[in-house]
């Protein structure tokens, strides 16, 4: 799976982890940065890229990490076709794709240890669109929201 990672300094080191990670279990993978950990850097700087990435489909699913996960989220949701959600637990990387079709997963690097990011990233990565009809009829009305067209 073709995946890509960002962060700011809120969360390099476990970018680089993840990064590593990811490569070891065969996925392609690109660093939309930061590239080096200064403390002055901005996540929308990296999250940006790597959501208008998720959104054209040069990447299959996104990794957009700070210190807390909230600005990374925020930030990539404003990106048309960006589903992005700010989890820390198996259950819910599970269930916002298999439900929500999620495409980009945030985590906080001052939130969460490495162990729980990897299971998180794992299982968001494992997980597929259910393609259940009220899924995909919740998916559209949230999708409408992009269009400005009111939901059906």
């Amino acid at each position: 799976m073709r995946v890509g990672i960002a962060t700011d300094h809120g969360a390099f080191e476990l970018k680089q982890y993840l990064a590593d990670q990811l490569r070891g279990a065969g996925h392609e993978v690109t660093d939309f940065g930061a590239p080096s950990l200064n403390q002055d850097d901005d996540y929308p700087d990296f999250v940006i890229p790597l959501a208008q990435a998720v959104a054209a489909g040069t990447i299959d699913r996104g990794i957009a990490l700070c210190g807390s996960g909230v600005g990374a989220s925020v930030c990539a949701n404003k990106v048309s076709g960006i589903r992005a959600a700010l989890i820390h637990d198996h259950f819910s990387a599970q269930q916002g794709v298999e439900d929500d079709h999620i495409n980009i997963l945030c985590m906080g690097g001052r939130v969460v240890g490495i162990a729980v990011a990897w299971d998180v990233t794992r299982t968001f990565l494992a997980a597929e669109f259910s393609q259940a009809e009220r899924h995909q009829r919740r998916l559209g009305k949230v999708s409408s929201l992009e269009t400005g067209l009111p939901p059906d």
